[in-house]
């Protein structure tokens, strides 16, 4: 891990910086630093202009390999753009599930027709994908899911039935991966398949779920004999898993990068707050905000350091507990700064955004494996300690 940038990585900074700044503005400035996307459909189609806008702007692919159109970027670059991206003001990316999962998987796991149908529309940003994994009793214990796919021999689709829930910004997306059971009496890991399914069909219902923001990020998605394409799976029938956890491993990318950028912006906003209030002439509460920014530097670090083809899997393991629980103690940090007025609703932008870190962080250690799921994976794949 080299933190001494080369004159071509802060040339690549800059460059970066003035795109930012040359495109995130008219239409695209009500965006900035948005993150709660899809709110209404208004709000998601400038959020698709959006996306489409970096696609033509060639910042989409970052890593992929020239053959499939990325721009095959270094590490090293893709992290100075997910960074600069979020320090000036990105909002967050309706096409993340598509570019930064699905496709890096398409391209290990997919037949080369595959690869050739989907992979330009996600790179173009009109292509949009959702994550179906979850579903009731299935969540941190993936392994459970009960939706269950067959092949139809007459037509030669798959006929899926089944429910999947958390499931990010279906509302907004064209197609959605789902992983489901295709072997009848198999059970855990065995007997999966990954099916790329679309989602404007009859057998597809959606049902937003309403958060404790008043937001309907999330949905459930019920398959009452939905169909798709006999051809259209990843890996072979019945080796479902192997695929999923691929799939997982690429969230450890350089956008991860990105997301602690946005952290940043948030403890920034806290200090503000703090200073503005009086608050930072608390030498506790001081303390605690220097305390919070080094821990920021210590994710940013281990971000860099597990980063790339190389790392240590099982020291990369532990990032998620790690960055979910920092930032939950923002969200209570954030209340404690704010002091009373923070229990009142307020025309004040930067109490609302405080306000909104508190209510959303509080699910941080539970969504994408809750922290005790997350200790029992490091224990068992990280420090190799029996069940």
């Amino acid at each position: 891990m080299n933190l001494l940038e080369t004159d071509e990585e802060r040339s690549f900074r800059t460059r970066v910086r003035d795109w930012m700044a040359q495109h995130l503005c008219g239409e695209f400035e009500a965006l900035r630093y948005a993150v709660a996307l899809g709110a209404s459909s208004e709000a998601a189609a400038l959020a698709k202009r959006w996306e489409q806008q970096l696609a033509a702007g060639g910042w989409t692919g970052l890593g992929w390999p020239r053959q499939h159109g990325g721009r095959e970027l270094p590490l090293a670059q893709q992290v100075i753009f997910h960074e600069e991206y979020v320090r000036c003001g990105g909002p967050g990316r309706l096409g993340h599930i598509g570019e930064t999962l699905l496709a890096p998987t398409l391209m290990a796991h997919g037949t080369p027709e595959l690869q050739a149908r989907f992979l330009p529309g996600i790179l173009a940003g009109e292509t949009y994908w959702a994550q179906g994994y979850s579903e009731p009793g299935a969540g941190s214990d993936l392994a459970a899911v009960r939706t269950r796919a067959r092949l139809d021999p007459d037509s030669g689709d798959w006929v899926i039935d089944g429910q999947k829930v958390w499931t990010s910004w279906a509302h907004e997306s064209d197609w959605i991966f789902v992983l489901a059971r295709c072997e009848p009496g198999s059970v855990r890991h065995q007997g999966l398949v990954l099916l790329l399914v679309p989602l404007r069909q009859p057998g597809v219902s959606l049902r937003p779920i309403r958060q404790i923001t008043g937001e309907s990020e999330f949905n459930e998605v019920f398959f009452d004999g939905a169909r798709t394409e006999g051809s259209l799976h990843l890996g072979a029938p019945g080796q479902g898993w192997a695929v999923a956890m691929y799939l997982l491993g690429c969230e450890r990318g350089a956008s991860t990068l990105g997301q602690q950028a946005h952290f940043r912006h948030e403890l920034a906003q806290v200090v503000a707050l703090a200073r503005k209030n009086g608050a930072a002439r608390n030498p506790v509460l001081r303390q605690r905000l220097a305390q919070a920014a080094l821990g920021l530097e210590t994710l940013r670090s281990h971000a860099l350091r597990t980063s790339g083809e190389n790392a240590d899997v099982r020291a990369a393991s532990i990032s998620k507990y790690a960055w979910s629980n920092w930032r939950r103690s923002l969200g209570e940090l954030a209340m404690e700064v704010l002091g009373s007025v923070g229990d009142i609703a307020s025309d004040d932008p930067l109490h609302g955004a405080l306000q909104r870190l508190w209510l959303v962080s509080r699910a941080d250690t539970i969504y994408a494996g809750s922290n005790e799921i997350q200790c029992n994976l490091i224990a068992e794949r990280a420090l190799n300690m029996p069940r």
